[in-house]
């Protein structure tokens, strides 16, 4: 069990760091999403978010914006992008 924590951990200090972007909107709701939600993500899921971070910065950002429908090979990813979606900030986040 511990080993397995010990994974969990170094597997999210790994993705936070690959969470850090050029793109200072997409930066705040990864860095959102991995803090607040990182621990109910499934090993698919990291994954997901793992190619997903492979992703040029304005592609990720309109897929979580939903300007983009994921297609091809995104498509089984739809369900984390709305997770990704949900960690945006509220108009009323953003005047703070």
């Amino acid at each position: 069990m511990l080993n397995a924590e010990i994974l969990r951990d170094a597997e999210q200090r790994r993705l936070t760091w690959r969470c850090r972007r050029g793109m200072l909107e997409l930066d705040i709701v990864l860095q959102r999403f991995v803090s607040e939600q990182f621990g109910s993500l499934t090993l698919a899921e990291m994954e997901q978010l793992d190619a997903l971070l492979e992703l040029p910065d304005n592609v990720f950002w309109d897929l979580i914006q939903g300007i983009k429908a994921p297609t091809g090979d995104l498509k089984p990813m739809a369900a984390l992008l709305q997770k990704l979606s949900a960690s945006r900030p509220t108009a009323e986040q953003e005047t703070r």
